[in-house]
């Protein structure tokens, strides 16, 4: 591993562990509660402690020419809420040199196993660590088992998570996301497929942040290396807080 690349991923999972906040879901699908207040809730994001902000290439521009902030993570994968039977296939819009020449430190692909547009999915994966290798640039990869063609072994008690840790470890990711799995003994089995971080995603906006912490703790117990949370944090009033909630489990600070 080369020097810089070790730097990059020190500096977004320090000790291996890291507080991320994904803002990309506004290409997804808008409104979306946080997104129409851009500015603020990201210097409330940096201010609270996030170690990483993934977004997409235009707010990543604007962001980091704005804040000066070595943080931004460049999602590359895209589909938005009016593509029908494609809305969950994800094609890829960015590459590592762009993202890295518009402030980025690392990049992020999406993968959604079960797909039917997966096996461009996956091309675009291999791609971007390729890209992402000759730049020394880190690499997540997120991760979901969730399409109609998903197979699941009648022995995998992760419900095909910890196959999806599996294939971003494969294709040369340095970190991964993937969803909670309901309880610390699956989740269990997610962690030890891979030796990579694994950050568990936050899921729709809704309950109580308190019963969220307390998945973050029993993830981190399990294994886990942090969160790769979204609309429970950048959807809050108080997103700052949030952030050093999250800190506490994962950093111990």
């Amino acid at each position: 591993m080369s020097g810089e690349l070790s730097t990059r991923l020190e500096r977004l999972l320090p000790n291996g562990r890291g507080v991320w906040i994904p803002m990309d879901h506004g290409l997804s699908g808008y409104p979306e509660d946080g997104l129409n207040r851009m500015n603020e809730v990201v210097d409330a994001i940096i201010a609270g402690g996030a170690d990483a902000i993934v977004c997409q290439k235009g707010i990543l521009t604007e962001q980091s020419l704005r804040t000066g902030w070595d943080g931004f993570v460049c999602h590359v994968s895209a589909s938005t809420a009016h593509g029908g039977l494609h809305s969950q296939s994800k094609v890829k819009v960015a590459n590592a040199s762009e993202a890295k020449s518009r402030g980025a430190t690392a990049v992020s692909g999406q993968i959604n196993l079960g797909d039917e547009q997966e096996p461009q999915m996956l091309i675009d994966m291999g791609l971007l660590t390729t890209e992402a290798y000759a730049e020394n640039m880190p690499v997540l990869g997120m991760v979901y088992p969730r399409g109609p063609n998903l197979v699941t072994l009648p022995n995998d008690i992760t419900g095909g998570v910890a196959h999806a840790a599996r294939v971003a470890y494969e294709l040369g990711c340095h970190a991964v996301k993937v969803p909670w799995t309901g309880n610390a003994e699956s989740f269990r089995k997610v962690c030890e497929a891979v030796p990579i971080p694994v950050l568990i995603s936050g899921g729709p906006k809704g309950g109580d942040f308190a019963e969220t912490l307390e998945v973050v703790r029993y993830a981190i117990a399990a294994g886990g290396a942090g969160v790769c949370m979204g609309r429970q944090v950048f959807g809050a009033k108080d997103p700052a807080t949030c952030i050093r909630q999250l800190r506490e489990i994962i950093h111990g600070a």
